[in-house]
């Protein structure tokens, strides 16, 4: 059964897209630590990160870079945080949160709840500005 991720990919479940290629994409995550929290995934489902061979892995982490330099530039922030955890969904992925202290990335902190308006211009300002 495909990952909700896969399906996110696939156009079965609507999502906040800030930017894709051939091999991989980026959505802001629906539960945010932070404003302009962002997901990276392969678009081929691999479970775990280190799963990956050592190209797609190079390739996957500098997409993550495009990605992340788009972010700083789209929301005012002092750091990229990014984590790699992948206990939730069996498809590997990146956390990309902006940071302005240690404590952002914390991920027992409560979520956001943004409305879906200011979601899209989030992602608006990060498409623009990959």
């Amino acid at each position: 059964m495909a990952s909700i991720f896969s399906r996110i990919v696939a156009g079965e479940i609507p999502c906040y897209k800030v930017a894709e290629d051939d091999r991989f994409f980026a959505f802001l995550d629906i539960n945010p630590l932070a404003k302009g929290h962002t997901l990276v995934i392969p678009k081929k489902e691999v479970d775990y990160i280190f799963d990956l061979d050592n190209d797609s892995l190079q390739a996957y982490i500098l997409f993550a870079k495009q990605v992340s330099k788009a972010i700083e530039k789209a929301i005012p922030c002092l750091r990229m945080g990014l984590a790699v955890i992948g206990l939730d969904v069996p498809h590997a992925h990146i956390h990309l949160v902006p940071l302005n202290s240690a404590a952002d990335i914390n991920f027992a902190n409560k979520k956001l709840k943004l409305p879906p308006e200011e979601m899209e211009a989030i992602a608006e300002k990060i498409r623009a500005a990959f």
